[in-house]
């Protein structure tokens, strides 16, 4: 049975450092123990950039030469990714650009000047052509997207084909959400049981494998000892394919529903088609990056965007879409603190500029921030307390 197994290591930038270490601790790195310790198997990341500057912050540097060696030797890729991770569809092309700009030279720095990675993963696995296109102009060779991207009568595709974007020319390959939305490894062991000698590709937040999921038994660890289990790079099954579908990828993320995409709300999780709040955000948010790019020659521009794309990472508005994820082992996304600590980042941005020109958005957003935070609290009281 051959397995491809991508893992996304996220935890936001602005998180308090114990939550940062607790996610490691619990699963990252016993992932990439799995991986010092099995050295015929190989795994696919996606390692936010962000993740990266935390970990040097919080004394973590130690991760990165080890990082660097399961890289030299072949049992490990990285993919590329945008810096703070946000929803790239709903921020202005320019700033997916920089992130994913930004992204870059952070790699370079811990992982070496050489490093270059061939895929990239859209926060969520939101896509939409125009991004597409952008990762494709920077250099990116594939993406891993849900099934659900795939045109309706494609969806259930043929385990582990690749298809070629027709929008973007990016080589594309589906997860199984079904078995994503498990704890993998308990599922893999139950069909090499069965003698199973298909392909699965899976996808899923590395923080399954320790923080949100325990495993008490180390179903993990077991799996990765069975023989008849073979694992491999997501670039080099690409690599391997000898003729890839051209496609239409549909606007989608991982949590996409089909009535969603039919509505036309391929985002929907974090642009909810009744939430005010959501929405409030957004015109925060979009004020703010506007604000931030009018003063780019303000002295206090970097603090400005410090805050700025912290508040911008998909958190903000996924803790606000009132949906429950226990189908995947997370939480029900309703929690007044998350929220409210990206929109704090947003006011800060603005507040952050220098220039006494800047007096009038600054009240426009404190106006529009307190507005929001009143209708955070009193939703929470009403509904959820």
């Amino acid at each position: 049975m051959l397995w491809i197994n991508f893992l996304h290591f996220y935890q936001p930038a602005n998180k308090e450092a114990f939550q940062i270490r607790e996610a490691t601790d619990k699963s990252f790195l016993r992932v990439l123990r799995a991986l010092e310790e099995h050295p015929r198997h190989k795994f696919t990341l996606n390692i936010n950039a962000c993740m990266f500057l935390r970990w040097e912050e919080i004394g973590y540097g130690w991760i990165f030469p080890r990082l660097q060696k399961l890289l030299a030797s072949g049992r490990l890729e990285i993919c590329g990714n945008a810096a703070y991770h946000p929803l790239l569809p709903l921020v202005p092309l320019k700033e997916a650009r920089m992130q994913i700009s930004e992204s870059e030279a952070i790699f370079k720095k811990f992982l070496g000047q050489d490093f270059r990675a061939k895929g990239f993963f859209l926060s969520e696995m939101a896509y939409s052509a125009t991004v597409a296109k952008l990762v494709k102009s920077l250099g990116y060779e594939w993406l891993i997207l849900d099934e659900i991207a795939c045109p309706p009568k494609l969806v259930q595709h043929p385990s582990g084909k690749c298809f070629i974007d027709r929008y973007s020319g990016l080589e594309i390959i589906l997860r199984d959400r079904r078995i994503s939305n498990c704890y993998a490894p308990d599922v893999i062991l139950k069909l090499l049981e069965e003698k199973s000698g298909q392909t699965l590709i899976t996808a899923s937040d590395g923080e399954l494998y320790g923080l949100r999921h325990e495993d008490p038994t180390g179903e993990f660890e077991r799996l990765l000892k069975n023989q008849n289990l073979k694992t491999m790079l997501v670039s080099d099954y690409i690599r391997e394919q000898k003729t890839c579908e051209k496609i239409r990828i549909r606007p989608s993320n991982w949590e996409s529903s089909e009535a969603e995409l039919v509505e036309g709300r391929p985002y929907a999780v974090w642009q909810g088609k009744k939430s005010g709040i959501q929405k409030k955000l957004w015109d925060l948010a979009h004020y703010s990056w506007r604000t931030c790019e009018k003063y780019k020659k303000d002295k206090n521009y970097a603090w400005a965007r410090w805050h700025l794309v912290r508040g911008l990472a998909s958190c903000t508005f996924w803790w606000a879409s009132e949906k429950d994820f226990k189908h995947n082992f997370g939480p029900f996304a309703w929690n007044p603190d998350e929220v409210e600590r990206g929109l704090d980042e947003l006011v800060r941005a603005v507040r952050s500029i220098d220039s006494r020109k800047s007096r009038a958005e600054k009240i426009t957003a404190e106006k529009a921030y307190l507005d929001l935070k009143k209708r955070i609290w009193e939703k929470h009281w009403k509904k959820y307390w």
